[in-house]
Order: C-alpha cells, then sequence, then structure tokens
C-alpha cells in the first residue's frame, strides 16, 4: 500500500509540473531559435531571365523566351548589379514577390557570346 501512494504521489507531482516545463522549454515569442526549423518573414527569393526590354533608376522590364512574356520588376539603390546591364543585353535577374510586386534583389548581365570567324 505504501509502495502504491508513494508511486501515485511521484505521478502527480510530475504531472504538475509537465505544464511548467513545457512553457519554460518554450521559446519566446518573437525570438530566434537555431534549430534547422526555423521560420523567417523574409519572402522566398526567385529567379528568372530574359533580354533587357527597359531600366531605369526604380525598374527594370525583360523579355522573357517563349510564351511567358515580360516581367516588370522594381529596382532600388540596393538591388546588386553585375556587369553591364543595358536595353538587349541578356539579364539573369533574383527577385523576391511581394503580392503582384517582382522587387529585384540582383540583375547579372550575361557575357556575350563572341561567334567564332570561319576560314
Amino acid at each position: 500500500m505504501r509502495h502504491t501512494i508513494a508511486a501515485t504521489l511521484l505521478a502527480g507531482t510530475f504531472a504538475a509540473l509537465l505544464p511548467a516545463v513545457a512553457i519554460v522549454a518554450a521559446p519566446a515569442p518573437g525570438a530566434q531559435t537555431s534549430g534547422k526549423h526555423t521560420t523567417t518573414a523574409t519572402a522566398a527569393t526567385h529567379a528568372t531571365t530574359g533580354v533587357v526590354k527597359s531600366i531605369d533608376d526604380s525598374t527594370l522590364v525583360i523579355a522573357r523566351s517563349g510564351k511567358k512574356g515580360d516581367m516588370t520588376f522594381a529596382v532600388s539603390p540596393s538591388t546588386h548589379r553585375e556587369g553591364s546591364v543595358a536595353v538587349g543585353s541578356q539579364v539573369s535577374v533574383r527577385y523576391n514577390e511581394s503580392g503582384k510586386t517582382y522587387t529585384a534583389t540582383a540583375i547579372t548581365a550575361q557575357a556575350v557570346k563572341q561567334q567564332a570567324a570561319h576560314k
């Protein structure tokens, strides 16, 4: 009988402490953890390629091959540019999508391939 009472008291103690341990072990709201399964508030990054139709300080428009059509991107001073990005150049664009707005994060001009001269 003593053993049964002791086991019941011990089980009751653990049951009472379990919610307190769960609260202490849970991360604070907004706190970042170092585990693999963290979520971030940043948007997913996408990529595409095309030929520059127009570009200015705030907008880039590219024509994509096939039936994909044109894409318009918002460009900011923080957009990373690599190579000579000009009308007619082949570019690769990394961008974030927020609703219907595409914001370019990086624009890379592709090197122009020279055709070999035939003799």
